[in-house]
């Protein structure tokens, strides 16, 4: 207090200004490190599935950024992936505990892309058991999943830390398989290699309601990468011939028009595929091909800036390799 009434006016303003400036930084930490809201949305009876927020995975969001699902069947619930962060994983624990005290029996994974299996670890613990197709275990035990988790450990902390993990399955299927669990069927379709190796759309023919998996995007800019976009055609074809009802996408709202929804995420991969295909084959550049080409029908949607020029450029690449 004595040194107080030593300071002049401008130094109590700056005292003030840094207190106040102090205070809006803690009240934008808390913000930031905000749990999201992770609500499961009903699609059929004893069917949910929680929707990702439609941005890049940070702290702010927990990495909460793709869609999973879950199943309620006569005696134990079954997972449809596991989110991105363990705190995302237990998050949705805690809503499906809202819903009913069965436990955790199966997860059954899409694909092994972090934004959908780094929750994984919360339902192992719970003694569920871990199903994905066999071609996940190239990526699983690879260099590029290690560096992926080291990075995600910086960038996604402190919900990716160094005690998150990669599971592995406990049961790896290769073609068609059926499950029965608690009187529910599952058909595990391979669909890959499309966005991955190892996708799996995971379809209840007594519901008709398709989980799909990165397959299928909604609402925003699929993440090609370095997909086999010719193959992610054909499988989007395959799924097209399933009678669903409901499409649960790996990213967006559930689709209650499956056959648009396909088509959508069809059609966008077509266009890369043909923009990119001539401006390899007239030996165009990247980009100036690039710049040529009419984006108006895809730029409006969320991440087309993120997203949309490493889609083209992978693409591109793809195009020259098999043009040889």
């Amino acid at each position: 207090m004595f040194m107080a009434l030593l300071r002049g006016p401008r130094q109590l303003a700056r005292a003030a200004a840094s207190a106040l400036l102090a205070m809006a930084m803690t009240v934008a930490t808390a913000t930031a490190f905000a749990a999201p809201d992770i609500e499961p949305l009903r699609v059929a009876p004893d069917v949910y599935y929680v929707q990702g927020i439609p941005a890049l995975g940070s702290p702010a969001n927990q990495n909460f950024i793709s869609n999973a699902g879950f199943v309620v069947t006569q005696d134990s619930v079954v997972m449809i992936d596991a989110l991105g962060s363990p705190a995302a994983a237990e998050k949705l624990v805690a809503q499906i505990r809202r819903i009913t005290p069965k436990p955790i029996s199966h997860v059954i994974l899409t694909h092994y892309h972090a934004d959908h299996v780094y929750g994984l670890q919360v339902f192992k613990a719970l003694g569920a058991q871990v199903v994905a197709h066999t071609l996940g275990k190239a990526y699983l035990y690879s260099d590029a999943a290690r560096l992926r988790l080291e990075a995600s450990r910086k960038d996604l902390a402190p919900w990716i830390d160094d005690s998150t993990r990669l599971v592995p399955a406990d049961v790896w299927i290769d073609g068609r398989t059926e499950m029965t669990i608690g009187g529910t069927r599952f058909v595990l379709q391979p669909a890959g290699p499309a966005h991955t190796p190892e996708d799996l759309a995971i379809y209840l023919p007594k519901q008709q309601v398709l989980f799909s998996g990165d397959i299928v995007f909604r609402n925003r800019i699929p993440y090609v990468g370095t997909a086999d976009s010719r193959h992610w055609i054909a499988a989007l074809d395959a799924l097209l011939a399933l009678d669903a009802r409901v499409i649960v996408p790996g990213h967006g709202p559930a689709s209650t028009e499956p056959q648009q929804d396909l088509r959508h995420t069809r059609d966008y991969l077509v266009f890369l595929r043909g923009a990119m295909k001539k401006a390899a084959a007239d030996m165009t550049p990247f980009d100036e091909a690039y710049a040529a080409t009419d984006w108006s029908a895809y730029e409006s949607l969320p991440l087309f800036k993120a997203a949309n020029r490493m889609n083209a450029y992978n693409t591109y690449l793809l195009m020259e390799q098999e043009a040889r």
